[in-house]
């Protein structure tokens, strides 16, 4: 077993994945141990040359008596990587992992190329911290199970996966107490909120949003308002991202640790040259509103159709909006795609894109090639329109 030695501690590290990819750290949170990313690791290993590590006090790592201290815990890690022969990697950490990527990334910078924090904290309640340390350290860390599992899963995803749940509570009560209550000081004792705004490398902060434990609004949110530049990304799933959503966690790590500058640069070429097709056609307010109105789920799926419904189809040379338009209403009303209809409709009557005739004509001519249902809806829907725009009119 490869272990790297510090201050007569060994810590417990494992390397997978292509020697010339490029590094990716991963952390553990309190209470569990490398086998945490197990089910992110087969869509990771693809693209980067993944170093694991058992925190100091977890897995096989050793647990020495005492409190820990994140600044101690980030050394341990940077003894892993010099064991391992890796110079600088990204990392990502969960729950204690993050407060050690983000020490290690004020203590040693020339080492972590970029951030991934996920379900994570730069302040929790050192109060509530000390009487859990206190009770581990009387009672053992089968004290404290029950409370750790409430906190580790939603209560969903653990009535559908018994034996996951039932492996990770085994695996709290088998920890040494020492390694428990001695990281359970480093997180206690943490002191990094006052300096992220050093950090100047790229970082992506990743919320759970059944996460109770460190909810993102009070905890990833702080971080991120804190971090220059940092992103976001929140995930269905309470505080174990990588069990409880291993495929998403590792989609969002990939988009934004593998991403090559050139093919960013080009996208958001794209995304801007149809930005400005969808300005033209539907209006400044309309898509502004649709632009606030982006979520974590919705974002990609908004800047895939300004890239190609917007870029590439809208900025065609071969036909003239009007036309376009006009296609789009028959094609929406052929298909009972109604939303979209009344959108384009009033964005066309509203904006001079065309006429009332116009309209009428192509309504006529959906009724004989799609059906005369279309064709009434779409008279009835497009009457209403056409009805609000004129007392629109009249108010001003």
């Amino acid at each position: 077993m490869p272990f790297a030695m510090r201050d007569a501690v060994r810590i417990y590290w494992k390397l997978d994945g292509d020697d010339g990819a490029p590094p990716l750290v991963l952390l553990n949170s309190i209470g569990t141990d490398m086998a945490l990313w197990d089910a992110c690791l087969p869509a990771l290993t693809r693209r980067f040359r993944v170093l694991r590590i058992d925190t100091r006090g977890h897995g096989a790592s050793d647990a020495p008596e005492g409190d820990y201290d994140l600044p101690m815990l980030a050394a341990d890690m940077v003894a892993a990587m010099d064991a391992a022969g890796i110079e600088r990697a990204a990392v990502a950490g969960v729950s204690l992992g993050g407060m050690i990527a983000m020490q290690a990334a004020l203590d040693h910078p020339a080492r972590v190329a970029a951030l991934a924090l996920i379900c994570t904290s730069a302040t929790m309640d050192a109060g509530a911290w000390e009487q859990r340390i206190a009770t581990v350290r009387r009672d053992g860390t089968a004290a404290i199970a029950e409370l750790a599992m409430g906190r580790f899963l939603s209560p969903q995803f653990a009535a559908a996966h018994p034996a996951v749940a039932a492996s990770l509570h085994r695996a709290i009560v088998a920890m040494a107490d020492a390694g428990y209550a001695g990281a359970g000081a480093a997180i206690r004792d943490m002191d990094v909120i006052g300096r992220l705004p050093e950090l100047t490398r790229p970082v992506l902060v990743v919320g759970g949003e059944r996460d109770i434990s460190t909810p993102f609004d009070g905890h990833g949110a702080r971080i991120a308002a804190a971090i220059p530049g940092a992103e976001v990304a929140q995930l269905d799933c309470a505080h174990l991202a990588p069990i409880e959503a291993p495929a998403a966690l590792a989609g969002v790590l990939v988009a934004f640790l593998a991403e090559d500058d050139a093919v960013a640069e080009a996208a958001e070429t794209l995304f801007e040259a149809g930005l400005l097709n969808r300005r033209r056609v539907l209006g400044d307010a309309w898509v502004d509103t649709s632009l606030a109105g982006r979520t974590p789920f919705n974002t990609e799926f908004q800047a895939m159709i300004t890239r190609i419904a917007w870029n590439e189809i809208w900025g065609r040379p071969g036909l003239d909006d009007a036309t376009r338009r006009l296609l789009v209403v028959a094609i929406t009303a052929s298909l009972g795609r109604w939303e979209e209809f009344g959108l384009h409709v009033r964005a066309g009557l509203s904006r001079g894109g065309f006429t009332r005739d116009m309209l009428k004509e192509v309504l006529m001519q959906t009724a004989i090639y799609a059906g005369v249902p279309a064709a009434n809806t779409g008279f009835a829907k497009a009457g209403r329109i056409i009805a609000e725009l004129d007392a629109a009119q009249g108010e001003k």
